[in-house]
């Protein structure tokens, strides 16, 4: 069927489960998926979308599997993250990285079985850092010829106990308890055992997909190692960027959602005699969630147009960086603002508001902290006016690839020198600086193209104030330090009484 058919087909579907046939806030309080379901689901082949045509796939092409993701978010972001799973962490890696010789017996267990994959970089001791990890691998010979014997400890990997097939990271053993520099991913068919569960983690949101901690020791064959094009670091780097570049999937249909509940909860509710709707503070909120939606839009165009599946995304890290922090930071916004809105009845977790919030929260932490990832955009940022010999900031934003049109918009504001040794905290500000800078030429490329133009406007003059408002802290910040002795004189109890005085006698 041609796409339209297929994803208005999947919109019905999804549709009639959680909003006829079930309701979406009784199923989102209990822990899983029930497999009735997730069966019915699946039978609309969603993630036949990440997997080429000649493996008997739908050709993923990436605007299909952002549409795919923008269904699922808008009636279930935790179904969206699901699938954003399955296709970004593990299918995609194995069409760019596996072997012939497995990708096509793999491709069909998840268009005729419903198989599930997930990848494992995570590990107790190793969150961000991930370069460090402590999964070794080493290769043996076994009944079925060459293998690798991987072992060591993973957690936080969504499907916890529930995927089919899993992408397992790992470093070489070198001997000596010593692992070498580089990373090797590893496919492990989880019906040849070796993966145990040691604890299920109770997440505060995202009911749907478990998570836990588990303890590995596997053997792999040799032809369920992905091959990279040179190193295993630039392969999990391209894997990562393809990843966060298709954020704006799941967060459209969320910020869809969040605009739609929140308008018409507006026009519906009335308080002092007159619809909500009318009151400017909530015009405000309302203004901004469409804002959200709009820019959260010009990322899936950019996201469509410039990553097909055959890029390597590994020198992307600058529009990969931006585009999965703004999108998450504007989810969690949409989110605060819908349940402000709503008042007291959002605020529980079988409400649409209450379950965004926290199911909206850990975007902002997964896959790169927010906060690290807008530092390496300012490390990136600086590295290239290094190159170039500049010191104004607008001097090299006017010419860079990602921000020359949107550069105008701010030539007094952004016309400033910026030191090469910045703090840290300062190159996280400059790195939320310059995503929205980045997002705002995104917005003007969807705007040739057609989009609606009072909803671009708006989305400008968001950006432009977000930014103004952020230079000024930027520029008259000062660096403040923590007090360690903060509990000296530090009780507003003692302040208030009467002091004690001694009498010497």
């Amino acid at each position: 069927m041609d796409f339209s058919e297929f994803i208005n087909r999947y919109k019905n579907k999804l549709h009639e489960l959680f909003n006829v046939e079930d309701d979406i806030d009784e199923i989102s309080v209990n822990r899983g998926l029930p497999d009735e379901i997730f069966k019915e689901v699946m039978s609309c082949k969603p993630l036949s979308v990440f997997i080429p045509e000649e493996y008997g796939g739908r050709g993923a092409e990436t605007h299909e599997a952002l549409a795919m993701l923008e269904a699922s978010s808008y009636e279930s972001l935790p179904l969206s993250l699901m699938m954003g799973i399955n296709g970004a962490l593990f299918l995609q890696p194995v069409v760019n990285y596996g072997s012939e010789e497995v990708k096509q017996p793999i491709f069909d267990r998840f268009l005729h079985d419903n198989n599930m994959g997930g990848l494992m970089i995570t590990e107790p001791d190793f969150g961000s850092d991930a370069l460090h990890m402590e999964t070794s691998f080493r290769k043996v010979k076994s009944n079925e010829g060459t293998a690798y014997q991987v072992s060591g400890t993973k957690h936080w990997a969504g499907l916890t106990g529930a995927a089919d097939f899993w992408l397992i990271t790992a470093r070489k053993a070198n001997g000596g308890g010593n692992l070498g520099r580089d990373i090797g991913f590893f496919i492990h068919d989880s019906r040849r055992g070796g993966i145990e569960v040691e604890e299920y983690y109770k997440n505060l949101g995202l009911y749907m997909l478990p998570y836990g901690r588990n303890k590995i020791d596997i053997t792999v064959p040799e032809e369920y190692k992905l091959q990279p094009k040179t190193i295993g670091i630039k392969m999990m780097t391209d894997i990562l960027h393809r990843s966060r570049l298709q954020f704006p999937g799941m967060g459209i249909g969320f910020l869809k959602r969040m605009m739609v509940e929140g308008i018409n909860h507006c026009k519906e509710r009335y308080v002092g005699g007159q619809s909500l709707f009318n009151y400017d503070q909530v015009k405000k909120r309302l203004n901004r969630l469409q804002s959200s939606f709009t820019i959260c839009s010009a990322m899936c165009a950019f996201t469509s147009t410039n990553v097909p599946i055959g890029k390597d995304a590994s020198d992307m890290s600058i529009a990969a960086n931006t585009i999965k922090t703004y999108t998450t930071d504007l989810m969690q916004q949409a989110a605060q603002s819908l349940l402000q809105l709503t008042g007291a009845k959002g605020y529980r977790l079988d409400h649409i508001a209450g379950r965004a919030l926290v199911d909206s929260r850990p975007f902002q932490i997964f896959e790169g902290s927010n906060d690290i990832l807008y530092q390496q955009i300012s490390e990136a940022v600086l590295k290239n006016m290094r190159k170039l010999k500049l010191k104004n900031l607008h001097t090299f934003l006017s010419d860079f690839r990602l921000t020359k049109r949107a550069a105008d918009y701010f030539s007094d504001l952004l016309d400033f020198k910026i030191s090469n040794s910045l703090a840290q905290d300062r190159m996280v500000e400059l790195g939320r600086i310059l995503s929205r800078v980045i997002s705002l030429e995104f917005t003007l490329r969807l705007s040739d193209k057609g989009f609606n133009q009072k909803l671009i406007d708006n989305a400008i003059k968001t950006l432009r104030t977000d930014v103004r408002r952020m230079v000024s802290t930027f520029v008259n910040d000062k660096q403040r330090d923590v007090v360690e002795d903060y509990e000296e004189s530090s009780s507003w109890l003692e302040s208030i009484l009467p002091q004690t005085q001694t009498v010497h006698t």
